[in-house]
């Protein structure tokens, strides 16, 4: 099942996407909820699928990836965070921003925590997500460089991409990711690459942080990643999951 969040004249809901339409959920979509039986027909406007408190991203997760940047793939994942005003939806403009000389792209597949999740396994990791959706991790590549840590880097409001939609009903382990440069496709990859995979991931941030429903994890991007200028569109597709676009502006 897709899940998306909208706006309609009488606030935001969340909506689930049906083969005759979309239907406004009531209740908690990260508890109990259900859904109207007729599809909803007005004006909306899609927002990004959930509002997290934090979004949690892995860093050099594929190897390819890891070997174009030059980084030593670690024994442990390596995590930081990119903060809640990051966050954008499908069809919202990426700010180039003033201070920025180069901002890349990074196409990845995103994991939506459906409950509160601390210290657990990697056998019950799945168990605590909703669904994925799709991402892209906009980074300033000179000041990730420079400061030697990322979080300037990678925190500038707009640099958080997400789909419109959250697929349910899918298995993380060997998803395609397609990043598209005005149209042409820049990056091609898949999950079954991944060095930690979806469950060791969720499993490993949990036992450091707890992670709360609506929170967002960022699982890597596969190698490919190139620079945005002010005017390009940028377009990640996850088949069976999830498309994402977005256009840069000054």
């Amino acid at each position: 099942m897709k899940i998306a969040r909208i706006k309609i004249p009488e606030g935001n809901f969340y909506a689930s996407l049906r083969e005759d339409g979309m239907h406004l959920i009531l209740g908690d979509v990260f508890a109990e909820w259900g859904e109207l039986s007729e599809p909803y027909t007005g004006e909306f406007v899609f927002l990004p699928p959930v509002s997290p408190s934090k979004v949690v991203c892995l860093g050099a997760n594929y190897k390819k990836h890891a070997e174009e940047l030059s980084l030593d793939v670690l024994p442990e994942p390596t995590i930081f965070l990119k903060p809640s005003t990051s966050v954008i939806a499908d069809g919202e403009a990426i700010v180039y921003p003033a201070s920025a000389t180069k901002v890349d792209y990074e196409s990845e597949l995103a994991v939506v925590i459906g409950k509160k999740a601390k210290n657990v396994s990697e056998e019950d990791a799945l168990s605590y997500v909703l669904g994925y959706t799709a991402a892209n991790d906009v980074t300033e590549r000179h000041m990730q460089k420079k400061d030697g840590q990322w979080t300037r880097a990678k925190s500038f409001d707009t640099f958080c991409p997400l789909g419109a939609v959250v697929e349910t009903d899918v298995t993380p382990d060997d998803l395609e990711i397609i990043g598209k440069r005005n149209g042409v496709v820049v990056q091609r990859g898949r999950t079954r690459d991944l060095i930690n995979s979806v469950e060791k991931s969720i499993a490993f941030i949990s036992g450091v942080m707890t992670l709360l429903p609506g929170d967002v994890i960022l699982t890597g991007t596969p190698e490919g990643i190139g620079e945005l200028n002010v005017g390009d569109v940028f377009e990640v597709e996850i088949p069976g999951v999830a498309t994402l676009k977005n256009k840069v502006v000054r």
